[in-house]
C-alpha cells in the first residue's frame, strides 16, 4: 500500500471569514486521514480498544503552505515514517487535487498507550500492520520534504 490517500471536500462551516478552511480544521484532516489509512490496514480505532490500545498523538509540526477553499478537493497523503519499539512518526501532505498542490505538510510522533492512557508495549502485530503505510523505497517516491 505504500502511501495512503484520502479525499476530503471543505464544508461551508470549517472556513474562514476568508473564505479559507480555517488553520485548526487541517488537524482534524490529518487526524481523520491517519484513521482510516489505521482502518485500510486491519487497525480501526475501536477494534484497537478493545486490545487496550490508544495510539496517542505525542508531537505535531504543521506547515502551512497555501490556503485551501471551499472550491477545493483535497487528498491526504499519510504514511509511515519511521517505526520504533513504542512509538511512530509519520508524515502527511493536504494536496489540491485540481493541480496537486501541496498546501499543508506535518509530521507527528504516536506513542502506543493502554486505554488508561499509560505507554506500552503494541501487540505482536501492531508494527508489522503498519509496515504497510511506509512508502517502498523500490517505486522510486521519494520521501517528502518538509
Amino acid at each position: 500500500m505504500a502511501t495512503h490517500s484520502t479525499q476530503i471536500v471543505p464544508r461551508f462551516g470549517e472556513l474562514d471569514p476568508y473564505n479559507h478552511v480555517n488553520h485548526a480544521v487541517y488537524v482534524s484532516y490529518f487526524e481523520a486521514a491517519r484513521c482510516v489509512a489505521l482502518e485500510d490496514v486491519g487497525m480501526a480505532l475501536p477494534d484497537l480498544s478493545d486490545e487496550n490500545v490508544q495510539i496517542v498523538v505525542t508531537n505535531l509540526e504543521v506547515r502551512f503552505r497555501e490556503p485551501a477553499t471551499a472550491r477545493d478537493t483535497l487528498r491526504i497523503e499519510t504514511e509511515v515514517a519511521e517505526l520504533r519499539r513504542a512509538s511512530t512518526k509519520w508524515n502527511q501532505r493536504i494536496i489540491r487535487e485540481a493541480d496537486d498542490t501541496v498546501l499543508v505538510q506535518a509530521q507527528l510522533t504516536a506513542a502506543v498507550c493502554d486505554n488508561a492512557g499509560k505507554p506500552r508495549r503494541p501487540p505482536p502485530d501492531f508494527m508489522s500492520r503498519l509496515e504497510a503505510l511506509i512508502p517502498d523505497e523500490t517505486t522510486g517516491e521519494s520521501p517528502p520534504q518538509y
